[in-house]
């Protein structure tokens, strides 16, 4: 282990050197660093997109339960796509955005 150059080393001396080259795959410390990081979400974070995703569901249920009742009269697919934007309403994309202001602000106080 005394005469090992890693990868990516600079040899100082000037001359020659005879060496071998050593592949053993992904088991090289180089290669086990190079994993993608992690991101780091909040807890917060995580349950308003859990809720945002559930109030999407809903919106979509709701619009399709208007659809059935109207009985699929006409041009029905425009219709919900409608009923999709007049209840849109329902995902409250202000608390989102009330969410990161507040963390902008406590993080500059901070």
């Amino acid at each position: 282990m005394e005469n090992t150059l890693w990868a990516n080393t600079v040899l100082a001396s000037p001359g020659y050197i005879l060496g071998t080259i050593v592949h053993t795959g992904l088991e090289t410390r180089m290669a086990m660093n190079i994993s993608k990081p992690r991101q780091k979400v909040g807890a917060l974070d995580l349950e308003v997109n859990w809720m945002a995703k559930v109030l999407f569901v809903v919106m979509c249920l709701v619009a399709l339960a208007i659809i059935i009742a109207d009985g699929f009269v006409g041009e029905w697919y425009f219709k919900y796509f409608r009923l999709i934007l007049l209840l849109c309403a329902i995902i409250p994309i202000s608390m989102r955005i009330n969410l990161d202001l507040g963390k902008i602000w406590y993080s500059y106080c901070i």
